[in-house]
């Protein structure tokens, strides 16, 4: 059995982080698999060398191993790249324009991150998104699941 845990080198360890490592591990191990290690390292603004070093150490002082080299996911992007396109050719995702702002300021449900998205870009056509991803400077990709 293989199970990963994936902290973000953003900040010191927690007691939730612990404890999620730890049932990664013993399920690895009573599955006689291995946990994996993967840094969530793609926020470059906020990830720091203190905190990931931090990581390691609180998870050698719990007894946990895992295989060396830690798996990072900035190390992943071609993989992710690859995945997308496949979603992309199946035609199950599209392009959104909205902000966090924007999408903070509208009078929607709320989910337990949030305000769950209503589905704005949803419905534009091919052509409408071709022209906003020409001059748009960010845009995420969601999946088109039905309502």
């Amino acid at each position: 059995m293989l199970t990963r845990f994936a902290p973000s080198p953003t900040g010191l360890l927690h007691l939730g982080h612990a404890w999620a490592a730890q049932r990664a591990w013993e399920e690895a191990r009573a599955g006689q698999g291995t946990m994996l290690l993967r840094l969530e390292d793609i926020d470059t603004t906020r990830c720091r060398a203190h905190y990931e070093a931090g990581i390691f150490e609180d998870l050698h002082w719990l007894g946990l191993t895992w295989p060396e080299p830690v798996w990072r996911q900035s190390g992943r992007m071609g993989f992710y790249r690859s995945a997308v396109g496949r979603l992309e050719a199946l035609g199950v995702v599209y392009p959104c324009f909205c902000t966090r702002r924007e999408l903070a300021a509208i009078d929607a449900p709320q989910g337990p991150d949030g305000p769950l998205y209503p589905g704005t870009c949803r419905g534009l056509s091919a052509g409408e998104r071709a022209d906003r991803m020409g001059t748009a400077a960010h845009f995420s990709l969601r999946l088109g699941v039905a309502k």
